[in-house]
């Protein structure tokens, strides 16, 4: 008897350890299948709630001879002037309007550019980034000027100013110049104030919210879509690829945002599309997850000419009326590469794509060429994209 019980729960246990890797099996299952989510709110935008930019003209200060030769900027200057009640010679004006060798140094004309959200209220900061206008060398030290953003109904919007950051700087000799990152663009951290709130319309006022995708595609509006049914059942349809409509129940209307909140809390695993992107004036290549290749052989070997310049002085002979030339000698050498054809079978990942990429030998730029031919070739099952 004891036997028989002490069997018992000896099976008892193996059931349930049985039990407990079935359940940690399904928990780890979906994730394998499924992938990495993201949120609705990172794929999509609420309808309304695009950004506005603004923008203007101003003056920057402060340069040090680095300023424009362009008598525009210096017209602005006088009228900065002219703001204060400082009024220039008529004479001084015209010399400066028609003279384009007189150097301000110190000021350029800029644009002012800023993006403000829906519902920013009166009194908040926002950055701006300050581009040269004229034809001044640096913004490197320089400080805007009180400068007005206006909208698109050009009423003023917000008023920028403040001291530039370039993330760079700009050094020079009497026969050598160092130079890091742009030197004609600089942004002004919370540059500008709002001094009149953007109207937008209110999210939801007629029963309805609308959620724009921000790469529209038939799968990922579907997957949205049945995530939100399957949270809130009928309150979410498609009706084309970059949309997807909600409705707001009845027991939201008076709380649409906590509504719009819980809808963009839910999380999709959204669809990428099979692309290769090639920016060849970086050299930078990406690759897809889903980009597959058919089974090909491949074989690439560079090409590379290598030249040099080793000018010779011939001299005239004694007592003759020739002259002292310089005559070129070029030297010129081709190398050509030698490599075996490689076999790629059809890639299952990226990560094994990238492998067979490597063992060719190839450098990002010599995939723009391998890609290209492989499009040609019919081999490439994905979209190839030049930046």
């Amino acid at each position: 008897m004891i036997t028989k019980m002490f069997c018992f729960a000896i099976c008892g246990y193996i059931a349930s350890c049985f039990g407990h890797v079935a359940v940690a099996q399904e928990e780890i299952l979906p994730k394998i299948q499924h992938g990495f989510s993201v949120r609705i709110k990172d794929i999509t935008s609420v309808d309304g709630m695009s950004p506005t930019t603004i923008s203007g003209f101003g003056l920057v200060s402060g340069l040090s001879n680095t300023g424009a030769k362009n008598p525009t900027t210096r017209q602005a200057g006088l009228n900065v002037l002219e703001k204060y009640g400082l009024r220039a010679d008529p004479k001084l004006r015209e010399s400066i309007r028609n003279d384009a060798q007189e150097k301000t140094n110190s000021l350029s004309l800029v644009r002012v550019v800023a993006e403000i959200q829906p519902f920013t209220g009166e009194g908040s900061k926002v950055d701006v980034t300050v581009s040269v206008w004229d034809d001044a060398s640096s913004l490197q030290g320089g400080v805007l000027s009180e400068t007005a953003l206006i909208g698109i109904d050009g009423e003023v919007i917000a008023m920028a100013q403040g001291s530039l950051t370039i993330g760079g700087f700009s050094a020079s000799g009497q026969a050598a110049t160092v130079t890091k990152n742009h030197q004609t663009v600089g942004r002004i951290p919370n540059g500008a104030t709002v001094k009149k709130e953007i109207c937008a319309p209110d999210i939801g006022f007629d029963g309805t919210v609308k959620l724009m995708l921000r790469q529209p595609d038939f799968e990922n509006a579907r997957r949205i879509t049945a995530a939100i049914s399957q949270k809130l059942p009928g309150t979410a349809y498609t009706p084309n690829p970059g949309t997807v409509l909600l409705r707001v129940p009845r027991n939201y209307r008076n709380n649409v945002i906590e509504f719009v909140s819980q809808v963009q809390a839910l999380r999709v695993v959204p669809d990428m599309q099979a692309k290769v992107v090639i920016n060849e004036r970086t050299g930078t290549v990406i690759i897809g997850d889903n980009v597959r290749l058919s089974r090909v052989g491949i074989t690439h070997a560079g090409l590379s000419v290598i030249t040099g310049e080793s000018p010779q002085v011939v001299q005239p002979a004694p007592f003759s009326q020739g002259k002292t030339a310089i005559v070129p000698r070029t030297d010129l050498d081709v190398l050509e590469g030698q490599d075996f054809v490689r076999v790629i079978d059809e890639s299952a990942t990226v990560g094994e794509l990238a492998r067979a990429l490597n063992a060719l030998g190839a450098t990002p730029r010599d995939l723009s060429a391998i890609f290209q031919a492989l499009k040609s070739n019919g081999a490439l099952h994905a979209e190839l994209e030049f930046n």
